[in-house]
């Protein structure tokens, strides 16, 4: 924990406890802070104070991408969502503003619940483990079924093909991070394009990192609380985060990864991944999911260039955490070589 203490030494506390008692009802000093170990892309930390925990999240230090570690977009749409069947955390204040601790940063309230960072959920027996899955489910379906515009979101996201835009916006990232030569993310960045199906309108909000590590559910499991980390939401196509979600049955669960293949999903009462689209279709009114192969790979091309980013980060040293972040940087290649894998066939 020495490092994250010290990151979190890097925020002027008693200016932002200053800062939060004026701006934030209710709030009161001093602060005291603990830089989670999770937060790759965004630095967060948790608060505490006389007047209760909280969590602050802000964007990282140094040179950034264009357009990413919004944390402002991640604080609107939470805001957007307080009142409908998805479940987020309290939006409580948001500042652009600099001057207090170096970047813009949002506060919202801290949920008390528990993240699962194996999706095979080896602490939760049958029952339990199925709930889980049926959670995720429910609140993926739940977020694509809400209007927008009902929720003061309609410009969250730019019109036209959400994944010509994504595979243009990645494809771009990717080479602003790009640090060696990886032939299958050229077969991808290729094939995608080629294959790219014509746009069927589908337009609602999307996650853009829905896996089970950015959720906080109750202890046993029976209830998903929040889920977290916006980041990268914006309006898109429904699919990409089934898809993106999907993932998670086909990695491997070894060493760092965390995955369901070769896991015995039938004997722990964890859905196949057919089965989970299925009840995903069943709840969103749908016969099946078309392109799902294009779906698959993009997914993957996607978090092969997320994660050479953070990569890339961590080597210039103004990662959140650079050591995890050239760790994950290793699994790049075996993304790109598993979404080569799918369009194979």
């Amino acid at each position: 924990m020495t490092s994250f203490a010290h990151q979190a030494a890097h925020i002027d506390l008693v200016a932002l406890a200053t800062y939060l008692e004026a701006a934030l009802p209710g709030f009161k000093g001093p602060i005291t802070a603990e830089k989670t170990p999770t937060g790759q892309s965004n630095p967060t930390f948790l608060l505490s104070s006389p007047s209760g925990r909280y969590v602050l999240r802000k964007k990282p230090p140094g040179p950034l991408l264009k357009s990413a570690h919004a944390v402002d977009r991640e604080y609107r749409v939470m805001k957007g969502l307080e009142h409908t069947d998805v479940p987020v955390p309290r939006m409580l204040h948001l500042t652009e503003d600099d001057s207090i601790i170096g970047t813009a940063f949002y506060v919202m309230e801290f949920v008390s619940g528990t993240v699962f960072w194996d999706p095979a959920l080896p602490e939760l027996d049958n029952a339990q483990r199925t709930k889980v899955y049926d959670e995720q489910n429910r609140a993926l379906a739940a977020l694509h079924m809400v209007d927008p515009a009902k929720v003061g979101l309609s410009d969250f996201g730019r019109p036209g093909s959400y994944f010509a835009r994504q595979r243009d916006r990645w494809t771009k990232q990717y080479r602003a991070s790009e640090t060696e030569h990886q032939p299958d993310m050229e077969t991808l960045i290729a094939w995608l394009e080629k294959n790219e199906p014509a746009d069927d309108g589908r337009a609602t909000l999307v996650h853009g990192d829905y896996r089970i590590d950015n959720m906080i559910f109750k202890p046993d499991g029976s209830r998903l609380l929040a889920v977290i980390d916006w980041e990268l939401s914006t309006i898109g196509h429904p699919f990409s985060d089934l898809a993106y979600q999907c993932m998670q049955w086909r990695f491997p669960n070894h060493e760092t990864m965390r995955g369901l293949a070769g896991v015995d999903r039938t004997a722990l009462g964890i859905p196949t991944e057919q089965e989970y689209v299925a009840k995903y279709c069943e709840r969103t009114g749908l016969a099946e999911i078309p392109n799902w192969k294009f779906c698959l790979a993009f997914s993957f091309f996607r978090l092969a260039a997320i994660v050479q980013g953070v990569k890339k980060r961590g080597l210039e040293g103004n990662a959140s955490n650079p050591e995890k972040a050239l760790k994950s940087g290793e699994r790049v290649p075996m993304m790109a070589r598993m979404g080569v894998e799918v369009i194979e066939g």
